[in-house]
């Protein structure tokens, strides 16, 4: 727009009032008045600002433009009469129908959120910046804020979507593909930019956010802060996007799996700290996979053993890293050790040269009293476990079927009761009634016939290993026995030969 160089021009020559009614000052005023009205000429105008920067900043036509353009943005626009944008605009109509010549339609169209996204990502970004910073100061929500940051990001940052044309909508034209150095610089600023409320934009585009920073190599504090708001909200996480590839030059593993660590362990502060300021004690028997009272620990502790699980194959995965991510995650936070007991097996399998005290140590992570009972069958079977861990699998699985076996006792003995006396119990049918207990009675010894089958066969299966293992332990300490006889025979003989020579060299010296 050619009226804000006509301003600079005329001020710079001085065209004012003292030299004559209605000079180019007063004129060029006016009629940037008009144009602060209309938000496409403002726009317009703040772009012709970057030909003579210096001039409109001394005027304050920048800061008009913005302010201006921070005003419409923030205010309703179904309230006002400016055009907008051409594929946004209000102005735009719904069902024109004509009917003698005459516009029938009068309901407008409805304008979203994000009608002002795109017509103010073709500023340069210091123009942006301010323009951000003056919609943050007139009110507007983060929501929105946040909006209009990711969109500036997807446009010109390529490294965020590589199957995008990046082309402008507008003209057609294509966009020229910064280098990666200016796309790095570009998305420090941006990550400076979002707003730091929890919640306002996706996790999922914070990941790309955090991934991108490492392909384009920005810098510590840029990525320290991604961790650290991806850390924030990990529970609203999905396990694809956190599988983020190594991309070290020292590369051992497949995954980044210190950037997860750290991440993880932004996360375990907050709640931390959050449990310091409002305590609470919580059920574990509330913790159940389903329900609604599902907390976020909960969720985040699921998360990291389905990490764990996808991690786990990869050979070059040390045992104090993979030991450190599965001990991040307190015990009271798994309802149910079945995924850190997946994960674990896992690991054992791509790992076969752990180790006893390794093997028994990376299984204190698991809660054996919380296994299911398919995954404690499958562990009582499981060889790659230590005969340790699996006599207490079988010792918790035989206790709980000792406790059920107890239920279904006092559930049959209640049942004989209420056939002896049916009206000692309130509810039942006096006359009727019989066929359902008899049935009842038979589905219950049935079980409790199946259960106590079960038990002893779990008892014969203890004893047995029990047996084994007194016969590993008689087996190694007489091979000890058997090895220090051997040492001490071999000792005595080295020395017998030892005397043998020394008698020998000293009776060819008294030669």
């Amino acid at each position: 727009m050619n009226v804000v160089s006509l301003r600079c021009a005329s001020e710079y020559l001085q065209m004012t009032e003292e030299y004559g009614e209605g000079n180019l000052i007063l004129q060029t005023e006016s009629f940037l008045n008009e144009v602060f009205g209309n938000w496409t000429d403002t726009i317009k105008a703040l772009e012709t600002c970057e030909e003579v920067l210096s001039y409109a900043e001394e005027l304050h036509i920048v800061s008009r433009c913005i302010n201006s353009l921070a005003m419409k943005a923030c205010a309703d626009p179904t309230l006002f009469n400016w055009p907008v944008s051409g594929c946004n605009g209000t102005a735009r109509t719904v069902g024109n129908t004509f009917w003698n010549g005459i516009c029938t339609a009068t309901k407008p169209h409805h304008v979203s959120d994000d009608w002002w996204y795109e017509d103010v990502s073709f500023l340069s970004l210091p123009l942006y910046k301010r323009l951000i910073r003056a919609v943050e100061a007139g009110g507007m929500r983060a929501e929105n804020v946040a909006g209009a940051l990711v969109f500036y990001a997807k446009k010109y940052i390529p490294q965020m979507n590589r199957q995008s044309s990046f082309k402008n909508l507008n003209s057609g034209s294509t966009i020229s593909i910064p280098t990666e150095a200016d796309q790095g610089q570009l998305l420090e600023e941006i990550v400076d930019l979002l707003p730091n409320q929890k919640g306002v934009i996706h996790t999922r585009f914070l990941i790309r956010l955090l991934r991108t920073a490492m392909v384009l190599q920005a810098s510590s504090a840029c990525r320290e802060n991604l961790e650290r708001r991806v850390g924030l909200e990990l529970d609203q996480a999905v396990l694809e996007d956190l599988l983020i590839p190594n991309m070290g030059y020292s590369v051992e593993t497949m995954y980044d799996i210190d950037c997860f660590q750290r991440i993880l362990d932004h996360f375990m502060s907050i709640e931390q700290a959050s449990a310091a300021v409002s305590p609470c004690i919580v059920e574990e028997s509330q913790l159940v996979e389903g329900t609604h009272s599902l907390t976020s620990l909960t969720m985040v502790a699921n998360l990291v053993d389905a990490y764990l699980a996808d991690v786990a194959p990869d050979v070059n995965l040390k045992f104090p890293k993979f030991q450190a991510l599965a001990a991040a995650v307190p015990d009271y936070a798994r309802p149910l050790s079945d995924g850190i007991y997946r994960a674990i097996d896992i690991y054992l399998k791509a790992h076969p040269w752990l180790t006893d005290s390794e093997r028994e140590q990376i299984c204190r992570l698991m809660n054996f009293q919380k296994l299911s009972l398919e995954a404690s069958t499958h562990a009582a079977q499981n060889e790659r476990l230590p005969l340790r861990v699996i006599v207490q699998v079988l010792f918790f699985e035989q206790l709980r079927l000792r406790t059920s076996i107890s239920s279904w006792l006092f559930v049959s003995d209640n049942l004989d009761n209420s056939q002896q006396n049916p009206n000692s119990v309130p509810g039942l049918p006096k006359n009727g009634g019989g066929h359902q207990r008899e049935a009842s009675c038979d589905i219950g010894t049935t079980s409790i016939d199946d259960m106590r089958e079960r038990v002893r066969e779990l008892e014969k299966e203890c004893q047995g290993m029990k047996e084994e293992f007194q016969k590993m332990a008689k087996t190694k300490r007489s091979w000890n026995i058997f090895c220090r006889r051997k040492s001490t025979q071999s000792k005595s003989k080295s020395q017998k030969n030892c005397d043998v020579k020394t008698q020998q060299t000293s009776d060819q010296m008294d030669s």
